[in-house]
């Protein structure tokens, strides 16, 4: 098993752990619920009050877990982000991101509450990109993810959304719910910049494999037509 295996075992044992109280998956793998598996290095979920960070923090210490106390305030989640890190082989660890009341992008400056998380999950199940199995736990549904990922729009964000278009729900609610709290040009238009350059496919290829020619235009399609 390389280690690239032992960080998403050890990620989907922890999960099994606290499956018990109240979290919604969000993030990297939230994406590997809806599409073709891509590995993640930190697990991101929401919970609603500091209540529920108490039971999960309680589980994951006693499951060898330690808390980031260095890290007061993340650069891409702010305050109510909670770190916890265990050392698997030497010095390779891995991280499940506990994000606590909301979810603030520091980008811009855009609150999702816990609430509206909630309101927007089910539960699904989690596959593995280098395990076999799977996992159902309450994770944020795909035109929520979508919207929060269109907000943050990171090149990480736009390769997700790349691969999750062709799937999504309700385009006239991802336009709506993204207008009502940022410009959605301005989101539409570097997205749309980033998928039509060059090297933009030779990036995608990197995380996801391989991908067809008329896969990948299929998918592009899809980005563009969210615009109409």
């Amino acid at each position: 098993m390389d280690l690239l295996q032992i960080r998403e075992k050890e990620i989907f044992e922890v999960l099994k752990k606290i499956k018990k109280h109240q979290f919604v998956v969000i993030g990297g793998y939230a994406v590997n619920a809806y599409t073709l598996p891509r590995f993640s290095v930190d697990c991101d979920i929401v919970v609603l009050d500091k209540k529920e960070l108490e039971k999960i923090e309680k589980t994951l210490l006693k499951e060898g877990y330690k808390k980031n106390i260095e890290e007061k305030e993340n650069v891409l989640y702010g305050s109510n982000f909670k770190r916890y890190e265990k050392y698997l082989i030497n010095n390779f660890k891995v991280s499940l991101d506990v994000l606590v009341k909301e979810i603030f992008d520091r980008q811009t400056n855009v609150i999702f509450s816990a609430k509206w998380v909630f309101k927007n999950s089910e539960i699904k199940a989690l596959k593995g990109k280098t395990i076999a199995g799977e996992l159902k736990l309450m994770i944020i549904n795909l035109d929520a993810l979508f919207v929060m990922k269109m907000i943050s729009c990171r090149s990480t964000d736009i390769r997700d959304l790349f691969m999750l278009a062709p799937n999504i729900k309700d385009k006239n609610w991802i336009k709506s719910e993204i207008s009502s709290i940022y410009d959605f040009k301005n989101r539409f238009t570097k997205i749309k910049e980033k998928i039509t350059s060059k090297e933009f496919k030779d990036g995608l290829q990197g995380v996801y494999g391989a991908i067809d020619e008329r896969v990948f235009e299929r998918h592009k399609k899809s980005i563009i037509a969210i615009e109409k």
